[in-house]
C-alpha cells in the first residue's frame, strides 16, 4: 500500500477514535472537559481535510476501507460529540436518545446517503459550537475562526463541488422511495 494512504489511513483511525475519548471526557471530566471537547472537534476537521489531501497525493489510485468509510468515521465523531454532550450533562437523555432513534429511523427508510449523513452531523456540531461560545467563549471563537478560514482557503471548491453535492445528495433522497422491508 503506498505510504501516502497509509498515512491518510492513521489520520482518518485517530478521528474515528474520538468516539470513545469524547465518552470518556464526558464520564470522567464532565463539563469541565469542554475547552478540551472544543479543540478535539477543530482536530476532527482538521484531521477530516488533511487525510484527504494527503491520501490524493499518493500517485497509486488505490482504494482503501478507512479511506472508503471517511463518512462514517466523521459521523461516529459527531455521536462521540453526542455521547459528551449527554454524559457531560449538556443535554438531557430524552433529546439526546430522540436525537439518536430520529437518525436510526431516517437511515433505516431512507438508507445511508452522504447529504444525510453529513446533516446528521450539523447539529451536534453546531450544538457543541454553541455551548463553546456560551461556556468558554474562547474555545467557542477557535472553532468559529477555524471553520471561517476553512471556508475561505477552500471557497473555490466549498461553492462548486461541496454545495452542490450536498444539494444533490437531497434531490437522490427525496427521488427513492422507500426500502422494501
Amino acid at each position: 500500500m503506498p505510504v501516502a494512504k497509509q498515512v491518510a489511513d492513521l489520520i482518518t483511525l485517530t478521528r474515528g477514535l474520538l468516539l470513545v475519548v469524547y465518552s470518556w471526557l464526558g464520564i470522567v471530566h464532565g463539563a469541565a472537559a469542554l475547552p478540551l471537547a472544543a479543540l478535539m472537534l477543530v482536530y476532527s476537521w482538521t484531521s477530516d481535510v488533511m487525510d484527504g489531501s494527503i491520501a490524493r497525493r499518493s500517485r497509486v489510485y488505490y482504494h482503501t476501507w478507512l479511506g472508503d468509510h471517511d463518512l462514517e468515521v466523521d459521523m461516529a465523531v459527531a455521536a462521540g460529540v453526542l455521547l459528551y454532550l449527554l454524559t457531560a450533562g449538556f443535554i438531557s437523555l430524552p433529546l439526546g436518545a430522540a436525537y439518536a432513534l430520529i437518525w436510526v429511523f431516517i437511515f433505516w427508510h431512507w438508507g445511508f446517503y452522504r447529504a444525510l449523513g453529513m446533516l446528521f452531523q450539523a447539529p451536534l456540531y453546531l450544538a457543541l459550537i454553541w455551548i463553546s461560545l456560551r461556556d468558554e467563549f474562547y474555545y467557542g471563537v477557535i472553532q468559529v475562526v477555524w471553520i471561517l478560514v476553512a471556508l475561505v482557503l477552500t471557497w473555490p471548491r466549498f461553492p462548486q463541488e461541496v454545495v452542490p453535492g450536498f444539494i444533490n445528495g437531497f434531490k437522490a433522497v427525496s427521488g427513492r422511495k422507500r426500502k422494501k422491508s
